[in-house]
């Protein structure tokens, strides 16, 4: 009987030798020092005023972190965009920073920072975050307020060696400071502003999205929990 099965012919294994060898190459954060409190999905915006017409601005979707340094006790807020992880935000949470209501949404905030270094620049910006639902935009309020009284207690403990407040106390020193400098006073009072006419102002975002009249859009599609 004839054998009629094919032959099956292996093929040599070919190896070729890469021309150049890299190292694995160990990529750095610069958050390996800084102890993770908090991490949501939001989207922020940024109040530019550059244009005519001062206007919200997108700046990206993505996670935002609050990160504690574990030498320094510091704790900054850090933003990075989606699939391209570029920051959108990067700045030190100070105790004049007050998050104010977004047009009056539960799910969103509004505050000034006199220093962001998103463009690796210092810049003062005027920012709003938006997150999915209302606990998760709470969440992030509890803890950028105790954020605020850290750093609080960490200045008077650097300027006296008087013994620090308790938490509810320094709570109330934060909402309502005994001698604000004129400076956080204009800030406050812009924020307050922008926020109140936020409502009327039109908002640009990589879709091209509109907030108009005097009714936010507090439901973003990519800002989920």
């Amino acid at each position: 009987m004839a054998n009629t099965k094919e032959e099956v012919v292996e093929s040599p294994e070919i190896h070729f030798e890469p021309l150049v060898n890299l190292p694995p190459v160990d990529t750095k954060t610069l958050e390996e020092d800084e102890e993770e409190l908090l991490k949501l999905r939001a989207r922020l915006y940024r109040y530019d005023t550059a244009g005519d017409t001062p206007e919200w601005k997108e700046r990206g979707t993505g996670e935002v972190k609050l990160l504690k340094h574990a030498g320094k006790g510091t704790v900054r807020l850090l933003m990075r965009r989606d699939k391209t992880l570029k920051i959108c935000a990067n700045h030190h949470i100070l105790p004049q920073m007050e998050l104010k209501p977004n047009c009056g949404s539960e799910k969103a905030w509004v505050w000034n920072t006199p220093a962001d270094f998103a463009d690796e620049e210092a810049k003062p910006e005027l920012l709003a975050i938006r997150f999915g639902n209302v606990e998760n935009a709470q969440k992030f309020k509890a803890k950028f307020d105790d954020a605020r009284i850290t750093a609080l207690n960490d200045e008077k403990g650097k300027g006296d060696d008087t013994p620090e407040k308790s938490a509810d106390e320094s709570s109330d020193s934060v909402e309502s400071p005994k001698s604000p400098s004129k400076e956080n006073k204009a800030e406050d009072k812009e924020a307050d502003t922008v926020a109140e006419k936020l409502g009327g102002m039109s908002v640009k975002d990589e879709q091209k999205e509109t907030i108009t009249g005097t009714k936010c859009n507090d439901s973003p599609e990519s800002a989920e929990r």
